[in-house]
């Protein structure tokens, strides 16, 4: 079988190696897994075995239930400030995976580059290659706290630049742009009259201060792609549920692509999310004030240690640097499972500016978190009696 050059030279996914290597033990504990641990809220199973029972098992428009626009349309003005019409400027997708797919394709034609700021979620420049695009890595830095600058876009920005793809808050690093920050993002944008493309599955997930869409800024709604998901606030990965929202001219180009390669999300799953959106917000505090229990301890017991580790203000990640210990983050990563049954991810699966560092996901428990920490300590400091974290 002749297979498209296109795909061979995309290389697999540098987190699915570790997770493949911690599932052949039962001992390893994984802090590379990038999903919630808890399973999804009762309200929403049984809104979902509902609907099938009554028999809600036929397709649905392109765009998605009409009560779940309309209530994903309330939600977003709530909760985020965003406005978007249920009737034009929402499309409900299998995931925000697919809404990164079919925003790219949509703005793209053969050529045109995408701006990606890294360490980034590691679909981005795949998934730009194969809609025809040419992905530009575009630096952050730990001391920017790995938060994409104006300055840095400029230094990448072509006649051929057609789009700004971007995630916040940030898998892997945690990182979080406020409206201040966000506010020269938007001038650069409006300056060469760039499509943004915003991943924003974890808008959610936040500690300390509530999230800030680019697409809330004056005149970024005609320009971005809002994207968005309940897999990880609602604890709803195996649903494949997401929404892309945007200017209506946008995501009527967009709804041919995602009709051509889909048709619609599954019925049940899009039941499930307008059980979430109706129900589920007393759930998504619980657990997000879970997360951040896991993440002081995580981030402490790290630093106890002499980790640099960034402070994460979203998502469910630390990005610790592990440049002291003497190893690339791929050795560190490989040595630590191998002597420590903990697994992480080395930061260069997610670029080279994740180079030096691991990440670790504090989506399990409390307990796996202590017991992970003990085990990177013995691994640091070579003791087997040493157990301070309990």
């Amino acid at each position: 079988m002749k297979i498209s050059t296109l795909v061979q030279n995309i290389k697999p996914s540098g987190i699915r190696r570790f997770f493949d290597l911690a599932e052949k033990d039962p001992d390893v504990i994984s802090l590379g897994v990038g999903e919630p641990d808890f399973t999804t809220p009762l309200t929403i199973l049984e809104a979902a075995q509902k609907s099938l029972v009554e028999g809600d098992t036929h397709y649905t428009s392109n765009d998605g239930m009409f009560l779940l626009r309309q209530k994903l349309s309330e939600y977003l003005k709530a909760r985020f400030g965003l406005h978007y019409n249920f009737d034009g400027e929402i499309i409900i997708t299998i995931g925000a995976s697919e809404a990164v797919d079919i925003a790219l394709t949509t703005v793209l034609s053969p050529g045109d580059e995408v701006l990606i700021p890294e360490p980034c979620f590691v679909s981005y420049a795949p998934c730009t290659a194969l809609s025809g695009g040419v992905p530009v890595m575009v630096p952050t830095r730990p001391e920017h706290g790995f938060k994409v600058t104006a300055e840095e876009l400029e230094k990448h920005v072509t006649p051929r630049t057609r789009a700004l793809l971007m995630s916040y808050p940030n898998n892997p690093t945690g990182a979080v742009m406020t409206r201040r920050e966000l506010s020269p993002i938007a001038d650069f944008v409006k300056k060469y009259d760039l499509a943004v493309i915003s991943d924003e599955v974890y808008a959610e997930l936040t500690y300390g201060h509530r999230h800030v869409s680019i697409a809330s800024l004056p005149g970024m709604k005609e320009h971005t792609f809002f994207i968005g998901g309940f897999s990880k606030a609602f604890a709803m990965t195996g649903w494949r549920i997401g929404y892309l929202c945007g200017p209506v001219d946008g995501v009527q180009q967009a709804r041919k692509v995602h009709q051509y390669r889909v048709m619609c999300p599954p019925t049940v799953s899009q039941a499930a999310a307008l059980e979430a959106l109706n129900s589920g917000e007393l759930e998504v505090n619980r657990m997000v004030e879970e997360y951040d229990r896991r993440r002081k301890v995580m981030c402490r017991g790290l630093r106890d240690m002499g980790f640099d580790v960034p402070d994460p203000e979203g998502a469910f990640y630390v990005f610790p640097s592990v440049q002291h210990t003497g190893f690339s983050g791929e050795e560190f990563a490989e040595k630590l499972l191998e002597k420590a049954k903990v697994a992480v991810v080395p930061g260069s699966a997610f670029g080279p500016s994740g180079e030096g560092h691991i990440r670790c996901s504090y989506a399990t428990s409390i307990e796996k978190i202590h017991e992970a920490l003990n085990r990177i300590e013995m691994f640091m400091v070579g003791n087997p009696g040493n157990r301070r974290f309990l």
